[in-house]
C-alpha cells in the first residue's frame, strides 16, 4: 500500500505590507545607544496584554512595532486602535498591515470601553487604521467609541488621533460632536516629502483638518505629530510648525523615525538629543502649548501627563476673571 501526503495550504497568512513588495532594499541603520530601550518583561506589561485579548482589541503600541511599548504597558498605558488592524493606506514609513478590511466590529467601542475601565485608565489614546473603504471613514465608530468610554469612566479624558477622513464630508463633525477633549491628526512630515512617505494624504488637507477641529469645539485640544529622519531640513520642520500655529494647533510632538524593515521608506539619519532640543525650543518660542520632542517620542507616549501639563498651561496664559467662572472643559 502506498503512503499519502496531505498537503495543506494556508490561504490566510498574508504579506504584512504587499504594496512594498516591488520596493528596493534599503539597509536599517544600527541604532545608536540613546535609542535603544529594553525589552518589556514586567508583570504589568503582561497583565496589560491580557486585559487587551480579553478584549479583542488591537493597540497601535503592537501594529506599529512602538519602542515605548514596554514602559508603556508597565504603567498600564495602552492607545487602543479601531476600525480592525487592516489599513487602506500604504504609507512609506508605516508598520500596520495593509490591505483589504474585514467588517467592522460593532461590540468594539463597548470592549474599548470595558478595556479602559479595568485599566483604570485617568487618559486614554484613542487611534485607527485608515478606512477609505468606509463612507464616514470610520467617523461613527471613533463617535460610538467616545461615548462608550464616558459612559463607563466618565472621570477619564479622552485624545483621539484620527485619520484624515480625507473627501468624507462631515466625518469630522461626527467626531467633534462626541466632545474628545484632544483632538490628534498627525502631519507626519513635510510637504516635500509627502509623495514619497505620506502618498495616499494631502498636507494642506490634514492641516485644514486640524484647523477645523478647532472652530467646531474652540475650547478643546489639538495635536499634531512629525517625525525626522526622513530627508528633511531643519527649516522645513520650522515652517511646518508655523503651519501647525497658524491652524491653532496647541500641542506639537516630534520623534525620530524608526525604519521597520528594509522595505519601508529609508532612514537618512538619526537626530541627536541636542538637536530634538532645539527643536522643541524652536516650537515652544512660537506659542505652542505643549511640546515633547525627543528621539522616543510618539504621539501618545506620555499622553497623560502630557494632556495635564497642556491644561495647566492655557490656565496660566488665561486665568479666570476676577468674580467670573473657571473655564468648564476638563
Amino acid at each position: 500500500m502506498s503512503a499519502h501526503m496531505t498537503v495543506v495550504i494556508d490561504r490566510t497568512t498574508q504579506p504584512r505590507h504587499p504594496e512594498k513588495a516591488h520596493r528596493p532594499d534599503s539597509a536599517v541603520l544600527r541604532k545608536p545607544e540613546w535609542i535603544r530601550v529594553k525589552a518589556p518583561v514586567s508583570r504589568e506589561y503582561a497583565a496589560t496584554k491580557e486585559i487587551v485579548r480579553a478584549h479583542k482589541l488591537h493597540t497601535v503600541c503592537e501594529e506599529a512595532a512602538c519602542p515605548n511599548i514596554g514602559e508603556c504597558w508597565t504603567h498600564r498605558h495602552a492607545t487602543m486602535m479601531i476600525l480592525g488592524d487592516t489599513c487602506t493606506r500604504a504609507c512609506a514609513f508605516c508598520n500596520v498591515k495593509t490591505g483589504l478590511p474585514g467588517a467592522l466590529d460593532l461590540d468594539e467601542p463597548e470592549n474599548v470601553a470595558k478595556a479602559v475601565a479595568k485599566l483604570g485608565l485617568k487618559h486614554v489614546v484613542i487611534t485607527s487604521v485608515d478606512r477609505d473603504d468606509l463612507a464616514d471613514g470610520g467617523a461613527e465608530h471613533f463617535a460610538k467609541t467616545i461615548r462608550a468610554i464616558r459612559a463607563t469612566s466618565p472621570n477619564t479624558s479622552i485624545e483621539v488621533l484620527t485619520p484624515d477622513f480625507l473627501r468624507k464630508d462631515g466625518a469630522l463633525d461626527v467626531v467633534m460632536d462626541a466632545r474628545p477633549d484632544v483632538f490628534n491628526h498627525n502631519l507626519e512630515t513635510v510637504p516635500r516629502l509627502y509623495l514619497s512617505v505620506r502618498p495616499g494624504a494631502r498636507y494642506f488637507a490634514s492641516l485644514q483638518l486640524l484647523a477645523r477641529a478647532k472652530e467646531l469645539v474652540p475650547t478643546g485640544f489639538t495635536k499634531s505629530g512629525l517625525m525626522v529622519g526622513l530627508g528633511e531640513s531643519r527649516e522645513e520642520i520650522m515652517q511646518v510648525m508655523d503651519d501647525l500655529r497658524a491652524a491653532n494647533v496647541d500641542f506639537l510632538t516630534i520623534g525620530q523615525y524608526l525604519q521597520p524593515t528594509k522595505k519601508h521608506a529609508a532612514l537618512a539619519r538619526f537626530w541627536t538629543p541636542d538637536e530634538f532640543k532645539g527643536l522643541e525650543q524652536v516650537a515652544r518660542a512660537k506659542g505652542f502649548l505643549m511640546v515633547s520632542a525627543s528621539p522616543l517620542t510618539r504621539s501618545s507616549y506620555h499622553a497623560d501627563s502630557d494632556f495635564a501639563q497642556m491644561k495647566a498651561a492655557r490656565q496660566k496664559n488665561n486665568p479666570p476673571l476676577e468674580g467670573g467662572s473657571k473655564n468648564s472643559e476638563r
